[in-house]
């Protein structure tokens, strides 16, 4: 029997053991392996232990028990599965297997590689970039909706629809949304409509289902077709875990059909309150304005007062004429705005329900139109009352008007005589009186 050279180490097995195990995690590692299940066991202590076979060969593996609760369903003998393991050495027994860290069903796990695929190279291509969505309307009064006509979501979408927004159109557009077929009439119809332009928004819906069910939705020319829409898209498809590519390439993805039925309408008891906001902010305007106009119109009063000459009257005169007039007019004109604003908004209201609310709401608007036009009737006539006034106590105090009570005024050389020691004996003077002037000479 050979001696064990000196030169050379000798391995006990535990250490042979220990070296292989960390050749094959630190050169294996985790990898991906499809096969078939085969002996499999779930004792008590809630580990599950198999083998992964396929045609020529087969290998242990063990998946532990706070890993297995994650895994959906309960795998069986002869199901073929697609599982990711660490590739390890079992030392106690020297056995070579694999620890299962996650475990799916085969013809899903190719789904979702084709999935993961495609998404990620429509992404790097940039068609889900934010700078490519399109703003989606808050209040769409004209709303396209693609889906099956027979299924739950269009209920529920139409049910949102006419609780928030009966005023809002809806336009269907009926497609399959299941089946390998059903990406080419959803692609169409997206086409179809915006070849119609008789939407403001399109919604995308479907209810929920598995990722089978809802594949057809994870087309890559359905997803093309979304992101070149000029028309914005909102997807709803499925239940709020469900994502598919048609979410990332819409322009704005829901959660369910109901939230995408939301996101595109304004509920109608908002849209009243709104409008009774906006009211009362155009009526503390309107008063602000008219306290803004009396304030200028007395400023103009004064200072026609202390200017006085005759010309500066005139043409102050005109001046205030002119912003009566600039005044009523744009009056008369924001009264008419608000009049035509206050008409279109109860027509919008008769169009929209609930009748009662807007018949109250118009008998508040035209009584509100009704005591604005007296106020500023009232307003106005006061302000030409004293306007005239203050033009006759101007007048009053006009040089003329003096002159027309018997007086005389006298100049020498163009110059008003305010004493008689300004005048000599011979002083050639001009007498003003209120109809004409006439020359005279100082004798004494």
């Amino acid at each position: 029997m050979p001696a064990a050279p000196a030169n050379e180490a000798i391995w006990s097995v535990s250490a042979l053991n220990f070296e292989i195990r960390t050749l094959l995690e630190q050169g294996v590692g985790r990898i991906w392996l499809e096969g078939e299940i085969s002996n499999f066991a779930a004792p008590a202590s809630g580990h599950w232990y198999f083998t992964l076979k396929d045609e020529r060969a087969q290998l242990r593996a063990a998946m532990f028990r706070n890993r297995n609760g994650r895994v959906g369903f309960r795998p069986r003998n002869g199901q073929q599965v697609l599982i990711r393991a660490q590739v390890t050495l079992y030392e106690a027994r020297g056995e070579f297997q694999l620890v299962v860290e996650h475990l799916e069903e085969a013809g899903i796990g190719r789904l979702m590689r084709d999935y993961e695929a495609l998404k990620k190279r429509l992404s790097d291509e940039g068609l889900f970039d934010e700078s490519r969505k399109k703003p989606v309307p808050a209040a769409a009064l004209r709303i396209g909706i693609v889906t099956s006509p027979s299924g739950a979501a269009i209920r529920d979408a139409l049910s949102v629809i006419r609780r928030r927004s009966p005023m809002s159109r809806v336009i269907l557009y009926p497609v399959p949304v299941q089946g390998e077929q059903a990406a080419g009439p959803i692609a169409r119809a997206i086409q179809v409509a915006n070849q119609r332009r008789e939407c403001d928004v399109l919604l995308l819906i479907r209810g929920g289902g598995s990722l089978e069910d809802l594949w057809c939705f994870n087309d890559e020319k359905l997803a093309r077709v979304i992101a070149d829409s000029k028309l914005p898209i909102v997807s709803g498809v499925g239940h709020e875990i469900d994502f598919t590519i048609a979410d990332f390439a819409a322009d704005l993805r829901a959660p369910t059909p109901s939230v995408a039925a939301e996101t595109v309408t304004a509920d109608q008891y908002e849209l009243m309150s709104r409008i009774d906001r906006l009211q009362a902010r155009l009526a503390q305007l309107q008063r602000e304005q008219l306290k803004q106009n009396s304030q200028r119109i007395s400023q103009l009063i004064q200072r026609l007062r202390a200017q006085h000459p005759e010309r500066q009257l005139l043409s102050m005169r005109r001046q205030l004429r002119f912003a009566a007039s600039s005044l009523v007019q744009a009056m008369k004109g924001r009264l008419q705005q608000q009049h035509s604003r206050q008409t279109l908004l109860r027509q919008r209201l008769h169009h929209q329900h609930p009748g009662r609310q807007i018949q109250y709401c118009r008998q508040r608007v035209e009584q509100w139109i009704h005591r604005q036009d007296q106020q500023i009737h009232r307003l106005l006539e006061h302000k030409r009352q004293q306007l005239q006034l203050q033009a006759r106590s101007l007048d009053d105090l006009s040089p003329l008007k003096t002159l027309g009570r018997g007086f005389a005024a006298i100049e020498k050389q163009g110059r008003l005589v305010h004493s008689a020691q300004d005048l000599e004996t011979g002083d050639s003077v001009s007498l003003r009186f209120s109809d004409g002037q006439r020359r005279a000479r100082i004798d004494d």
